[in-house]
């Protein structure tokens, strides 16, 4: 079974990225496909990149980056909750994948995304940055928007559990096809 990382990709004080993430942890657990776990950004404490050495040498000082490291590294697949900020992804999520090479190698990755129009810059940008990565990322994505997802609290339209099944399904597919190049 495939173990797949919900990562929560915003640290912003009032995100509303736990409650997004919450959603699809537990629409895709009711699928019974894959294990899926939510990775918090900020459980791992990661700061400004802070390692001397370049990350493709997988030579870590630091305990935060360790315990970052073994995360992605146990994971084979990846959805991504991201906020969009000023037409781009959050900081703290750019500074995360920065951290790390070796193991976010022949994965697959989803989107999720949320804001004013759903966050299509910010996944865009993300789809390029993880294709240098060695991730492959799936076509379909879901875009929820702050001014109809999240009316009185957070009320997603039903056509958005409809695309994350998509987006899930081509998740697990493409994280399966690939994990002979992960053995």
């Amino acid at each position: 079974m495939l173990k797949v990382g919900i990562i929560l990709g915003s640290t912003r004080p009032g995100r509303a990225g736990e409650v997004v993430a919450s959603w699809v942890r537990d629409l895709a657990v009711k699928r019974g496909d894959a294990e899926y776990e939510i990775i918090d950004l900020k459980d791992y404490d990661l700061g400004v990149l802070d390692e001397p050495e370049h990350p493709a040498t997988g030579i870590y000082q630091h305990e935060h980056t360790r315990r970052w490291s073994a995360k992605i590294a146990s994971l084979d697949a990846f959805v991504i909750v991201t906020p969009e900020y000023n037409n781009s992804y959050p900081g703290a999520l750019k500074n995360a994948l920065d951290f790390l090479y070796t193991e976010w190698n022949n994965k697959a990755a989803g989107f999720v995304g949320y804001g004013v129009d759903g966050a299509p810059r910010a996944i865009s940008h993300l789809r390029h940055v993880l294709g240098l990565l060695s991730v492959a990322t799936v076509s379909n994505q879901v875009g929820l928007s702050i001014q109809t997802d999240f009316t009185d609290g957070f009320n997603p339209a039903e056509h958005h559990q409809d695309r994350l099944n998509v987006v899930l399904d081509q998740l697990n597919a493409w994280g399966s096809a690939l994990r002979p190049l992960r053995a």
